[in-house]
Formats: C-alpha cells, sequence, structure tokens
C-alpha cells in the first residue's frame, strides 16, 4: 500500500507507523518504504516495523535499484507500506509517479480535522486527476469523532472507498524541529505514541491491499574494490543521517564497517577510511567542542592521508568552529579552515548531482546554515531543477566534504575510489 496525501503536515508519518504496528501486532512481518530523500521519518517507521526502512527515488537511485528493493523486500514480507513524499503528485517524480511504475495501490490520508464535506471533493480530485492511477482509497486523519466521520465518508463520490479513520489525538503527535521530525532516539515515548495511534485506527482491517507482483531488476553485483577496507562510520546522536542503502553498498562492495561515536569516544577504530554522515552536530556543541581527544584523532587520520567523507553535518564537524542559531559557538575539529552558522531560514533544498574527479554521484541536500570558506570548490552540484544554488565540494588531500548527501547507489565505482585507501584496489 502507498500511502500518500494531498500535502506535507497531513499525518502520513503517523498513519503509517500506526498501521506498520497494527499489523506487526497481528503477527505480519512488515516493510516500510519511504520516498524521497528523507532521514527522519524512516527512523520513526522502523521503530513501528521492526525491520530496515529504505529510501524510494527514482531520481536518486534509478527504477532498477527501486524494483530490487520491492523485490528484496516482498520476499521476506506479507505487507509492504510505502510512504510518500509532500503530496501525491508534487515534484518531477512524485509518489503518483512511483505508484504507477510499480501498480502499487494508493492510500491518500487527508487530514478532516477543518473539514466536512470538502472531504469528499478533495477524494476525488485526487482519485482521478491522472488517468491510471492505483487508487484504492482514503483514510480521514484528525477526525473529531465517530459521527465527524461519518460526515467525511458521507461525502466520498460513489465508488471510492474510505479506509477508516484516527482521531485527532495530541498524543499521538510526532514532535518535529526545523528539518522535519525529532530523530526516534529523541523522542522517548515513541514507542507508546506509536502504540497508542495504532490502537485508535478504526477500521484498521479493512486496510489490506490486493497482492501486487515485483520482479527482480536485472543488474550485476558491484566489483568489491573495497575488500578488506576498514570504515569507520560515524554514528550517534549528533551524526544519525544515513542512508541504509549506503551502508549496504559499502559492505557489497567488500569494505568491514565498524562504527564510532564522535560524542563519547576519545579515539577513533582502527579503520583505513572515514564517513562522516549528516545530522544535529548544532545540538551537541559543548560535548563536540569538549572531545579534544576525538578532534585530534579525526587530525591525525586526516595527517596520515587515510580518506574521509564528510556530508553536511560531517562537514560542519570539520571546520574551525560552528555557531548555532542563539549564537553560541563551538571550537571543532579545524580539518577545513572556515566557520558555519546556523540560521533561522533554510539555506538550501534538493535534489543535485555532481561531476567529481572520481564520476558522477547523486544525491540531495537541505541545511540550515551558512558556511564561509577560503577554500576553492573541485566541483559544485547542480540541481535536479533548473535554477537551484548548487552545493560547492571541498578537498584536502583524501578529505571530501560538502553538503551533499551522496546517494551511494548512483555510482558505486566512484564511491569505491572515494574510500579507496589507494589506486591499489583498482584493476587496470
Amino acid at each position: 500500500m502507498f500511502v500518500s496525501a494531498p500535502a506535507s503536515g497531513q499525518g502520513k508519518t503517523t498513519v503509517t507507523a500506526a498501521l506498520a504496528h497494527h499489523h506487526r501486532q497481528q503477527g505480519r512481518r512488515v516493510r516500510v518504504f519511504k520516498s524521497g530523500p528523507d532521514f527522519l521519518d524512516p527512523m520513526i517507521l522502523e521503530r513501528a516495523s521492526g525491520a530496515p526502512v529504505y529510501q524510494l527515488d527514482l531520481w536518486m537511485g534509478g527504477e532498477d535499484h527501486c524494483r530490487q528493493l520491492l523485490y528484496d523486500a516482498a520476499a521476506e514480507a506479507d505487507l509492504i507500506l510505502v510512504e510518500g513524499v509532500m503530496g501525491l503528485f508534487d515534484g518531477d517524480r512524485s509518489s503518483a509517479d512511483l505508484a504507477m511504475l510499480f501498480g502499487i495501490p494508493i492510500l491518500a490520508v487527508i487530514d478532516g480535522g477543518a473539514m466536512a464535506q470538502t472531504f469528499g471533493a478533495l477524494a476525488h480530485g485526487l482519485a482521478t486527476y491522472r488517468p491510471g492511477l492505483p487508487f484504492a482509497g482514503v483514510f480521514a486523519n484528525r477526525v473529531a469523532g465517530e459521527r465527524h466521520y461519518e460526515m467525511l465518508a458521507e461525502s466520498l463520490p460513489p465508488g471510492l472507498r474510505s479506509f477508516g479513520w484516527l482521531a485527532r489525538d495530541g498524543d499521538v503527535a510526532l514532535p518535529e524541529r526545523h528539518l522535519g521530525l525529532v530523530q526516534a532516539a529523541e523522542v522517548a515515548d515513541l514507542d507508546a505514541r506509536i502504540a497508542r495511534a495504532a490502537a485508535a485506527l478504526h477500521g484498521v482491517e479493512q486496510v489490506m491491499p490486493a497482492p501486487v507482483t515485483f520482479r527482480a531488476a536485472v543488474s550485476e553485483p558491484p566489483s568489491r574494490w573495497l575488500a578488506g577496507v576498514r570504515i569507520g562510520v560515524a554514528q550517534d546522536a549528533a551524526f544519525a543521517f544515513l542512508y541504509r542503502a549506503n551502508l549496504d553498498l559499502l559492505r557489497a562492495l567488500g569494505a568491514e564497517l565498524t562504527f564510532f561515536s564522535p560524542l563519547v569516544d576519545a579515539t577513533l577504530p582502527a579503520a583505513d577510511a572515514l564517513y562522516l554522515p549528516g545530522g544535529y552536530p548544532e545540538l551537541h556543541l559543548d560535548q563536540l567542542a569538549a572531545n579534544t581527544g576525538m578532534q585530534a584523532a579525526l587530525r591525525a587520520h586526516h595527517a596520515a592521508g587515510k580518506p574521509i567523507v564528510a556530508e553536511c553535518g560531517g562537514l560542519l564537524y570539520l571546520l574551525e568552529s560552528l555557531t548555532d542559531a542563539e549564537g553560541r559557538r563551538g571550537e571543532m575539529v579545524g580539518l577545513l579552515p572556515g566557520q558555519a552558522t546556523m540560521l533561522a531560514r533554510l539555506a538550501n533544498l534538493g535534489l543535485h548531482s555532481v561531476e567529481l574527479p572520481e564520476g558522477s554521484v547523486r544525491g540531495h541536500t537541505f541545511h540550515y546554515s551558512r558556511l564561509e570558506c577560503p577554500l576553492a570548490p573541485i566541483a559544485v552540484s547542480v540541481g535536479a531543477r533548473p535554477g537551484r544554488r548548487g552545493e560547492a565540494v571541498y578537498r584536502d588531500g583524501r578529505l571530501h566534504a560538502s553538503y551533499l548527501h551522496l546517494y551511494f547507489p548512483s555510482n558505486p565505482e566512484a564511491v569505491a575510489h572515494l574510500f579507496a585507501p589507494g589506486p591499489s584496489h583498482f584493476p587496470g
């Protein structure tokens, strides 16, 4: 089932998490996907489903990659849920495009809290806007009560099915901050919220889509260019924006992954290369600044000529300083000259590609900070949509740093070159 909506803010994540938890409690094996380049929703959905959550993005990963992810999940799951992004038809490669390509029936979540009969008009528009859309029906969210739901359901035109409703309840709402939802680990009562939402679902047993068959993609596995390479991956509350597909690819390339925390670890694990992903370093300024042992270890790793790939939050951490939105400043690692300041407004957003010396790689950017760095970039990304501001890519020796979150499956060989200790890992 493809859980979409007419717009952001309708409660897609809450409803998807509630459905996943409910069916999991019924003994079904549930797999959930998130469409688009989102890091935060998948954290919530993993807690609800008890299984890994991957992103489905036709632009970053391509059709074959998305098809294989769905095929692999179908081999082990009784139910697959895909949470859409923004509104059903929003974007050049929209949720509707993804659902139509793979024949996934669409369940439209509509916030009915401030409407009555208009609910039916909105549902009718979603269902009929595009011919051939596999539209299964609608689900009413933030409903005042049973009588209110009856009014909403009665407004639906003939042939358009309602799959139930969820009442308005502040105890199931998911908290947010500037990049979207708060990370799952930061919500102390997240499991209780999900369970409460699942228990409050009305008509949920009807939300079982018709079976869909996914075929395997025809693709060759990547060469094991990173065989024997040990990669240290930063992962903690400050650095948690990791695509599971990125980690899977590194392993498929032959790498051994080991994880460390820049917040609490005083030293690095034994590693040939490092990966510093995005996250919220600005929320942990004091702790990061105080961990001088980790800072020294990172500088020593770089001085030894070993690769470092740093993205967004990882980039900010490697600067000389970072200042949060309240004006508090923290001394960072200092591997890159310059500083960054958090802003109250969005600085950049969108899907991007970048031509690196290693090859073309795709990804996305989403940040609320301004960077001042005197280094000349070795490349600047290009937005998938014309007119988007590009993101600079900085290099210093084997250090690669940018705001751009790379989607590694978009070019496995280029990624292998970024992490390889030297050219000996590549034949010829």
